[in-house]
């Protein structure tokens, strides 16, 4: 695509942008909600909370919940496979979990990726 042509796409979608952006201006639950969270946010300062002092007030529970989630994931991952690679030129043998292995690079690099691919048993 030309430069051109990619001034005019981006100046064309900028233009729609711009045109949903004033739709949304002229939008009454737009403004209900900006003016919401203008009062909360000045309410917050006036008494100089946060809105984790606050959700901790209303949900004690909530700190608790999100890092046992992460947890729960974090410890459920399954085990990469082990791949065996064989070169059919020597006849060497590798076995990895990944693609880091030092052996298996050089022979990405020297016959080529596809081919080495083409070598798992």
């Amino acid at each position: 695509m030309s430069r051109l042509a990619e001034y005019r796409q981006l100046e064309k979608h900028l233009a729609e942008q711009l045109a949903a952006l004033e739709a949304m201006k002229g939008d009454e639950g737009l403004k209900q909600e900006v003016a919401f969270e203008t009062k909360l946010r000045a309410l917050l300062a006036e008494y100089g909370y946060s809105l984790r002092n606050v959700i901790a007030l209303l949900d004690p529970q909530a700190s608790r919940r999100a890092p046992a989630a992460a947890e729960s994931k974090a410890g459920t991952r399954k085990p990469r496979q082990v791949k065996i690679y064989k070169n059919p030129h020597t006849g060497e043998v590798v076995e990895t979990k990944g693609g880091n292995h030092k052996t298996l690079k050089e022979w990405k690099s020297e016959f080529g990726s596809d081919t080495v691919e083409s070598w798992l048993s």
